[in-house]
């Protein structure tokens, strides 16, 4: 009878000791691989990774800057456009505004363009900004990241971002973008 107690504990230490090494597997193993993955996927400076799902979030504005030859459109994540609907600024720890950019290319139908008209043509930029008061407090709390074909762009187009907002945008905390309604 005392053989066979032994024979169980030693059985439910194996059990446990499987069981330890699934749950590692299932909870901790994937984490360690998003970390790396993320950090090779991440913007120089800031950090910031291209959120999933940022395609469905919601339209704030099109946007134009002269000389560039692009159709660009700013999307904001559920807590952006509530601050924009509230009109309220400072925008909210968690706001996330991306900008989608495209080189505009005349329309053409069937075998003709039609004058002054232009659609999306390839991707130029992806780019997003992050709110977070905390960690980006030296860059008025926003981090940025821009990305082409899914890849972070090299450092120094990282450094000229936050002074190009703080230059131009800083009244309205370092965001460009109004709501167009």
């Amino acid at each position: 009878m005392l053989g066979h107690r032994k024979k169980d504990h030693s059985v439910k230490r194996v059990s446990f000791s499987v069981i330890g090494i699934v749950m590692w597997t299932c909870l901790i193993a994937p984490v360690a691989v998003t970390a790396g993955r993320t950090a090779d996927n991440a913007s120089p400076i800031y950090g910031v990774t291209i959120p999933p799902g940022y395609r469905q979030w919601a339209m704030v504005a099109p946007s134009h800057e002269l000389g560039l030859h692009e159709l660009r459109v700013i999307l904001g994540n559920p807590q952006a456009m509530d601050a924009y609907e509230k009109g309220a600024l400072p925008y909210p720890d968690g706001t996330i505004l991306a900008k989608l950019a495209w080189k505009q290319v005349p329309l053409v139908e069937g075998h003709e363009i039609v004058p002054d008209a232009f659609v999306p043509g390839p991707t130029t930029t992806v780019q997003f900004m992050v709110k977070n008061s905390k960690r980006y407090a030296v860059t008025g709390g926003w981090g940025f990241g821009r990305f082409i074909d899914g890849k972070p762009v090299d450092k120094a187009q990282h450094e000229t971002c936050f002074s190009c907002h703080a230059a131009h945008a800083k009244g309205h905390d370092y965001v460009f973008t109004r709501y167009a309604p």
